[in-house]
């Protein structure tokens, strides 16, 4: 069972779909299909083209830091130049999070998950130290509420979460010399990279299982399970296999010592009864200690299998995700803005558009958000689709709004022939 969804910008419906709902809706007049199926292509064309650029200048500003890549640069790029290109990537990757919708997960709220227990019952650390900048963002935030088994399906625990339906990790790791100085070698990462990654349905307390330092650690009760056992079996062994060898040894001891009087022998059969005993309690210990490796072993496997179903892609990879999620949104706020503003010939103001968009998604389609008008006019206003008259706006005709898309997809190229 979901409980509902807090207000976002997302609009959880795919461009055909809502298409479709618009139609539906009888928001685009039957005399107008043709102009409208025009319309929304050149419009699809134009957002394409525009996040093209956008995606090319993104791949650019991370090439000098993108582990992944398998080209070489023509020269190392001076020192400089990587704060550039660092500093360009984070503003380009931040307007292209936006566009898609994207929130940035807080200072406060990072505290938070990592203060809860983790829904998979792994105890992480993470050692933030490692990092120079770490950045959150997250998409689809919604309660859930599920029923943890355990003890062999013995308990059963209800429990409701914070769930995010999509979320972006942006980490640069110190430079060499820090890892250097702290004695760390081996790493899994590359001191100095910037990692990019997307990730799918993820609880908020377990966000901590998505920083590529994060290490398994054994939670008390885990410690108890093979310590208590342990003890007790060792106690066992000790006095089975070496109680009898061990007062002798203590006897021996005490003479030497001038506690005891009485001479102590030891012949060959009390030293083989000691070699065995200590043979026993040695494959005793390395026994306990497997059993620790395997329970953490077990954990690593299940955080490994968690993290290999939630992971999206990784660095480069993510700018495609992230753009065409980007058009897919931008699509669909102009769309909206559009439709519901030619219904209107006398025009809406910004709130009013605003109230009727939020209120025909909530009320038709049982989805609650938070429209971007603002964004969705400035999309409009750029492209010459809307008419101000006082505090309203107006859309063109679809016809005249089509040639008007069409002018402009027509003039992003202006060459003029010799």
């Amino acid at each position: 069972m979901t409980d509902p969804q807090p207000r976002g910008r997302f609009i959880p419906f795919r461009k055909s779909d809502l298409v479709a709902m618009c139609r539906q809706a009888g928001l685009v007049p039957q005399q107008a299909q043709s102009d409208f199926n025009d319309f929304r292509r050149i419009l699809e064309a134009l957002l394409h083209f525009e996040y093209h650029h956008l995606l090319e200048s993104l791949k650019d500003a991370y090439a000098p830091f993108n582990p992944d890549a398998d080209t070489r640069p023509i020269r190392p790029p001076e020192p400089a130049a990587l704060q550039a290109h660092q500093k360009a990537f984070v503003q380009k990757m931040n307007a292209l999070l936006d566009a898609a919708n994207f929130e940035p997960i807080t200072q406060n709220d990072l505290k938070e998950a990592l203060s809860e227990e983790s829904l998979f019952k792994i105890r992480l650390e993470v050692d933030f130290d490692d990092f120079e900048e770490v950045l959150f963002f997250r998409r689809g935030e919604r309660r859930k509420a599920e029923t943890i088994v355990s003890w062999a399906g013995l308990k059963k625990t209800p429990l409701t979460f914070t769930n995010y339906d999509r979320v972006v990790v942006y980490i640069k790791f110190k430079d060499a010399a820090y890892f250097t100085a702290a004695g760390r070698r081996d790493l899994p990462y590359q001191p100095g990279a910037t990692l990019i990654k997307l990730f799918q349905n993820v609880p908020k307390a377990d966000l901590e299982m998505l920083f590529p330092n994060s290490e398994v650690r054994m939670k008390t009760i885990d410690k108890l399970i093979i310590g208590i056992p342990a003890a007790v079996s060792g106690a066992v062994v000790v006095v089975s296999k070496l109680g009898a060898s061990l007062a002798l040894v203590g006897s021996l001891v005490a003479f030497w010592l001038g506690l005891r009087e009485t001479t102590v022998d030891i012949d060959q059969k009390h030293l083989v009864a000691l070699g065995l005993g200590l043979v026993a309690l040695g494959g005793f210990l390395f026994k306990q200690i497997n059993k620790f490796k395997n329970r953490k072993i077990r954990f690593m496997k299940a955080l490994a299998e968690n993290l290999y179903f939630k992971n999206l892609d990784n660095n480069a990879g993510v700018f495609h995700h992230l753009i065409d999620a980007a058009e897919e949104e931008e699509f669909k706020e102009a769309l909206l803005a559009y439709l519901f503003l030619a219904q209107h010939e006398a025009g809406l103001t910004r709130q009013a558009l605003d109230d009727a968009v939020e209120s025909w998604l909530e009320k038709d389609w049982d989805c609650a958000i938070d429209f971007e008008v603002d964004d969705a006019l400035d999309k409009l206003e750029r492209w010459g689709l809307v008419q101000h008259q006082g505090d309203r706006l107006t859309a063109l005709p679809l016809a005249e709004a089509k040639t008007c898309l069409d002018h402009t997809w027509d003039n992003f190229f202006t060459y003029q022939q010799a």
